[in-house]
């Protein structure tokens, strides 16, 4: 009995899929596709020649008898919009019918935003929880994030660019000024990944652009640590003392956990006034 092929395609840059993704897209009798358009430019570049039909949210119902009956003829590889397929797509849905009549589904590993965003994070990755989309409506959001407000696993979401700034004040707001990573067009022309609180990050994207994937800081015992008055007046002292800034941010930030970095900018910002 033919096969159905679960084929993970690239988040971004062509190039990142595997030869045998290429080989199983080549052989398979039809290729079931989330988005018929992003898939096309894919098939094109590689110059594979296989039948396609579209498979969305929005025709799974419909178009999932069709798709199994052709497994009868021979194999199906199920691809999505970008990435892994049955994550956060009709795919599963697929997956599910398939199981229940016996058809061996295949994995054919390959890229995937959540675990891209995670590894490049600086976060902790020996554990983590994946919220998918975080709700429209800022009630609801919130609702969510409260469930996971006491989790020490690292939180993956993803987010669409005109709620991330709604997004990031619910989560500061829930959740606390923690640390993320905001992750931004991975893989593609203008990737950018932004490191740093989730204050800082809402400063930092004032006109949001692009996919988002947010990595967040889970829950720890010790407080997060925060530029107070009490560590800029030993900034100063060290500075009026003749401290080199190198000896001075090394003691500081051994003693408060602050970043290097932080307490850098923070030097210099001290600088630039009297002090």
């Amino acid at each position: 009995m033919p096969d159905l092929y679960i084929v993970a395609t690239p988040i971004g840059n062509l190039e990142d899929i595997t030869l045998r993704a290429l080989r199983v897209l080549r052989e398979s009798s039809l290729i079931a596709a989330e988005d018929t358009r992003k898939t096309i430019r894919l098939l094109a570049k590689y110059d594979i020649k296989t039948p396609m039909t579209s498979y969305y949210e929005h025709s799974k119902l419909t178009k999932i008898e069709y798709i199994l009956s052709y497994l009868s003829k021979g194999d199906v590889a199920l691809v999505s919009e970008a990435g892994t397929p049955g994550i956060n797509d009709p795919g599963y849905k697929l997956i599910q019918e398939a199981i229940k009549r016996g058809i061996k589904i295949i994995p054919i590993p390959g890229p995937s935003v959540v675990v891209s965003a995670l590894v490049i994070s600086g976060l902790p990755t020996d554990s983590f929880t994946y919220l998918g989309f975080l709700p429209n409506k800022s009630g609801l959001r919130k609702k969510l994030l409260e469930t996971v407000r006491n989790q020490s696993a690292t939180l993956v979401t993803l987010e669409a660019p005109h709620r991330v700034k709604a997004s990031l004040n619910d989560i500061l707001s829930i959740l606390g000024d923690r640390r993320v990573a905001i992750c931004r067009e991975l893989t593609k022309i203008h990737e950018e990944v932004y490191r740093g609180s989730v204050k800082q990050a809402i400063v930092h994207f004032a006109m949001p652009k692009g996919e988002f994937t947010l990595v967040i800081e889970g829950k720890h015992d010790k407080p997060v640590p925060e530029m107070t008055d009490e560590v800029e007046k030993c900034l100063i002292t060290l500075h009026n003392n003749g401290i080199p800034a190198k000896e001075a941010i090394a003691i500081l930030a051994k003693e408060t956990g602050l970043s290097r970095k932080e307490l850098y900018q923070k030097w210099l910002e001290l600088k630039k006034s009297p002090i």
